[in-house]
């Protein structure tokens, strides 16, 4: 509670800057991105681009042209390599790995300025969520932790190792998630969290889970739970049973049975004292009434879009007693919208924003028109100027003056098959007129799949779809896809078979939280899989 509080207190005067800034994005994002110039106008980019002469948003569009990570990335290896002021004058301290749309792996340079753009957004969505729910700063909160891949080990992601080119090269990954926060903010979260992030060490995935279970049980006074994808918290819970009896000994005696699969050095986490009402409170519960575990929980926080928005209402029906909150859109590379209050804001105090329209015509924040859709391009502070976020999203409304935005899909992952060109913002769309105003499945997507002679889609349904009968699933996705010309003309000329329907269990869903660089939870909602082309 006192570190959540102190927390909270050192963030107060981001959140207060927030509110006033939502009234106003325009000035806000003129005055952020400014700031950035000047800061950073010595800076190899800088001097290339001449920053010291731009005075107005359109100066820095006429300047810098609109670029993906591979116009960054000679820079960003020289960065890794140990040269200074290349793409900004403040120091980069970290390179963050992430896997992109395309499964190639991305280095995001993190500076004090970026760490502080994250800091300032959380800061906004926390003190909102104390508004609504004042409770969740009275105990733990569980921040999932996923376990490294293994070419996170093999690079030295999460572990501060340094290339052996340089003695002075920037080490790859964090050694935890609290360190995107920086600085005082980072150690606070480090001491109100319930589970050790040492759990990422653990690379069998069925220990992983039991020593997650463990951690939490032991928390009766559990507040928060921040997963990403719902499937996530499923299969968390789902593995309870095959291990529950040694769950309840373990916190009635204070000894872990699985300590040894954890590195020595993380040991002394799971050396606590023995618990016995508590292992007899959850005894009593059982493995499978999971709502009653924790009786103080206030927020269950996760992805609530696309692909994940059936998970999310489930959740919801499970814990009617809880805040079931969708996420922000985030990424490695910033923040795009926090939650607040029923609205998803801009993050306009964090980074600055442009927006690719369907012309292709740049739109500035207070120029987003509700109902449309746009391409997300991204100024960040660690040095990508102009970036394409590759994120879609719409325009859903105003918070005051500032858009708020729902994530559609990504801009680059289109399946073509055979000419059809389905793009994954089309294929949403499509998916969620299946379903109208009912209650959608835990997991519903679209698979490409191609033999070669044979080629077209499946559509991927959980088990609690059974209610709508396949047939009738299969013809309702077929007339929705046949909006697109491309789509309807190869069905017609037979290159493309019937849509078939598809019952999958929670292996396919294990499955899409390990389709993003091998990391559990990591990825994106997905509503189109097996896409040809991205």
């Amino acid at each position: 509670a006192l570190a959540n509080t102190l927390w909270l207190a050192g963030g107060a005067p981001s959140a207060l800057r927030f509110a006033r800034a939502l009234r106003d994005p325009e000035a806000t994002q003129t005055a952020w991105l400014r700031a950035q110039l000047q800061r950073h106008a010595t800076s190899q980019f800088g001097r290339a681009h001449d920053f010291a002469a731009l005075r107005t948003t359109a100066d820095y569009a006429r300047a810098v042209p609109i670029a993906e990570y591979a116009a960054f990335a000679p820079a960003i290896e020289r960065v890794r390599l140990g040269e200074r002021a290349v793409l900004t004058c403040d120091p980069v301290v970290r390179l963050a790995p992430t896997s992109g749309s395309t499964g190639a792996r991305k280095l995001v340079p993190f500076t004090a300025s970026l760490s502080r753009g994250f800091s300032v957004a959380v800061a906004a969505w926390m003190h909102d969520l104390v508004r609504q729910r004042p409770g969740i700063v009275g105990g733990p909160a569980y921040w999932s932790v996923s376990p490294l891949a293994d070419e996170d080990a093999a690079s030295g992601a999460g572990e501060g190792v340094t290339s052996p080119a340089s003695s002075a090269a920037i080490a790859v990954g964090f050694a935890d998630d609290a360190e995107y926060l920086g600085g005082a903010a980072a150690a606070l979260v480090r001491q109100a969290l319930a589970a050790p992030d040492s759990l990422r060490h653990v690379r069998d995935v069925p220990t992983f889970w039991a020593l997650t279970l463990l951690a939490l049980l032991g928390q009766r006074d559990l507040r928060l739970i921040s997963v990403w994808h719902p499937s996530f918290l499923d299969l968390l819970v789902e593995s309870a049973e095959a291990v529950w009896p040694l769950l309840i000994e373990a916190i009635a005696c204070g000894e872990c049975p699985w300590r040894d699969a954890l590195p020595p050095a993380a040991r002394h986490a799971f050396q606590s004292r023995a618990h016995p009402e508590r292992a007899a409170e959850l005894r009593r519960i059982g493995a499978h009434d999971w709502a009653r575990w924790w009786p103080r929980l206030q927020v269950v926080s996760c992805w609530g879009d696309q692909a994940a928005g059936g998970g999310w209402q489930r959740l919801r029906r499970a814990l009617p007693g809880v805040l079931v909150q969708p996420k922000g859109l985030l990424a490695t590379e910033g923040v795009v919208t926090i939650p607040y209050g029923d609205a998803r804001p801009l993050a306009v105090t964090s980074h600055f924003f442009e927006f690719l329209d369907a012309h292709g015509e740049v739109r500035l924040t207070h120029q987003l028109q509700r109902g449309a859709s746009y391409e997300v391009v991204l100024t960040n502070g660690g040095g990508l100027w102009r970036y394409r976020l590759g994120d879609v999203v719409e325009c859903t409304g105003h918070l005051h003056a500032t858009p708020s935005l729902r994530f559609v899909g990504r801009s680059g992952r289109v399946s073509d098959l055979r000419g059809e060109k389905l793009s994954e913002a089309f294929v949403a769309e499509a998916l969620r007129s299946l379903w109208g105003d009912s209650v959608e499945p835990a997991y519903c997507a679209m698979r490409a799949h191609d033999d070669g002679s044979q080629a077209g889609y499946e559509l991927l349904v959980s088990p609690d779809a059974v209610n709508a009968p396949s047939v009738a699933l299969a013809e309702r996705l077929e007339q929705a896809l046949q909006e697109n010309p491309h789509y309807a003309l190869a069905r017609r000329l037979g290159q493309l078979q019937p849509v078939r329907v598809v019952e999958v269990g929670e292996s396919r869903r294990a499955e899409e939280l390990l389709a993003h660089g091998g990391r559990l939870g990591d990825a994106k909602p997905r509503v189109l899989i097996g896409a040809a082309r991205e």
